[in-house]
Parts: structure tokens; sequence; C-alpha cells
């Protein structure tokens, strides 16, 4: 039930979702096509078998480039499904937990700021 709340979403966090596996002339999954894929869109989300998966962001942006997606991307796709079941399923504690996610990707971005403010952002750096 929880990810029927991301049908029809085609972005988290600044991702594009992969939402089905490209499929080869004979009927199987296209795996190569389906790595490819995978790079350029970290999030995999398979509302065939209730799953969703994201590659996580592999060292530091500014040394490696962007190859997947940060904590917060996570939170992202955890806020949405959350305010969908609390669509469906009003919950003063489903509201004390949007309240605590949205606190934690502020935290993030509050980081992160300070972390530009200091040019140490995207690097090894304290």
């Amino acid at each position: 039930m929880a990810l029927e709340t991301l049908k029809g979403v085609t972005e988290i966090g600044g991702f594009e979702v992969l939402s089905e596996r490209p499929m080869n002339p004979q009927g199987g999954v296209d795996w190569p096509l389906y790595d490819e894929l995978r790079e350029k869109k970290p999030i995999y989300i398979d509302h065939r078998v209730n799953m969703i998966s994201f590659r996580i962001q592999d060292g530091p942006v500014k040394e490696v480039g962007v190859n997947g997606c940060q904590v917060d991307t996570l939170l992202h796709a955890s806020e949405i499904i959350v305010e969908g079941l609390n669509k469906k399923f009003p919950s003063i504690d489903n509201d004390i937990a949007i309240k605590a996610i949205r606190s934690a990707i502020y935290a993030l971005e509050r980081r992160k700021r300070d972390r530009e403010m200091r040019g140490v952002e995207g690097f090894s750096k304290a």
C-alpha cells in the first residue's frame, strides 16, 4: 500500500525515477540498457513487486561526479509516502512523522549551505 503513494511520481529529490525495466525483443529484460538507465536514474520503483531501490552517491560529487542520490533523497521519498498514507488514513502521528522528516531534510540542507559557505561541499573535507 505504501508504494501506491508513489504511482505516477516521476521525480524524487531532483532525480528522475525509473519505473519500468526495458524489455528486449524476445520479451526478457534488456539488462545492459537497464544498467545504462540506472546510471542516469538512481531511483527505481517496481510496483509489480512493491519495491523501491536507491543507488547512493559513492564519493564526493566534486571529486567523482554524480553517481547516485544522497540520503536526503530517501527522506524526500519517505515524505511523499507518509503524506500519501496520511491522505488515506489521517493521523496525528502521521503529521508528527511528516514534520520530523521535513525537519531532517531542513537540517541536511542547512549543513550543505554551511559546507558551501566554507568551500568544502562536494569534497572529502570536514
